[in-house]
């Protein structure tokens, strides 16, 4: 039975319902048997290594409901960003004829990526086929994007628009990268030109972190000190310090 004696509201209450329904779903999802593209770019390959592994998280660092509906107003933006990029005259695909996501398969299946969308046509002024993604971010770090631009602001999704551009050819044209707000609901563009270099030192990292995982070696970590914010924002801290460096 629900326990609702920390809810003083029905807020508290309905809140509490949401979340419970979330992680159920969530626990019912299939857990995937690959590393994903989109996390190459994360600062620490041996957090890499264990998301590959699916090593447990520690106790008490399980992705909490709050997180959960972050997630999911990610995805109803992108569905709105979809329909509003087609009601501005872009041809978005954001599935393959067969009805598939987009995206590509690599080390015998144990690095894959699933894109966006690829936009074939549209308004002139913009090169065509090219790469679709998008977020949906706070006013802070949509500011930040806004202000630096992605490479610097949001290196982690550069390097997952730079390795999709590659893997499914899409390397002659920018990119098209939005994202949206939450908040404003402003949404910020930018053509991302392809960098092959990054791209190049992400699949070389994703090889890395696949060959050493399942070799059994532990990759460095990344940071000297466990009190650095990558290191407590990892759901990997405790397992990882109490190894050997």
């Amino acid at each position: 039975m629900m326990d609702f004696n920390s809810s003083s509201s029905v807020s508290g209450q309905v809140m509490a319902l949401v979340d419970a329904g979330l992680q159920e779903a969530r626990a019912r999802e299939t857990e995937r048997q690959y590393l994903g593209a989109s996390r190459l770019g994360a600062a620490c390959e041996r957090a890499l290594q264990y998301e590959y592994a699916k090593a447990p998280v520690d106790y008490g660092r399980n992705i909490e409901g709050r997180m959960l509906r972050i997630f999911e107003r990610g995805h109803v933006i992108e569905d709105c960003m979809v329909t509003w990029l087609k009601g501005a005259g872009f041809d978005l695909r954001t599935r393959k004829a067969n009805g598939e996501q987009f995206g590509f398969t690599a080390a015998n299946g144990r690095l894959q990526g699933h894109v966006d969308g690829v936009i074939v046509g549209g308004p002139e002024g913009f090169a065509y086929p090219a790469l679709w993604e998008n977020k949906c971010l706070g006013s802070k770090s949509w500011r930040d994007l806004e202000k630096n631009r992605l490479a610097v602001a949001k290196p982690v999704y550069a390097a997952q628009v730079a390795l999709y551009q590659a893997y499914l050819e899409l390397h002659e044209n920018p990119a098209l990268f939005t994202a949206v707000n939450a908040d404003t609901m402003e949404i910020y563009t930018e053509l991302v030109p392809f960098d092959g270099a990054l791209a190049q030192r992400m699949s070389d990292r994703a090889a890395k972190v696949i060959t050493a995982t399942e070799a059994g070696d532990l990759l460095p970590r990344s940071f000297t000190d466990q009190t650095h914010f990558e290191c407590r924002m990892c759901a990997w801290q405790d397992r990882c310090w109490r190894t050997q460096p």
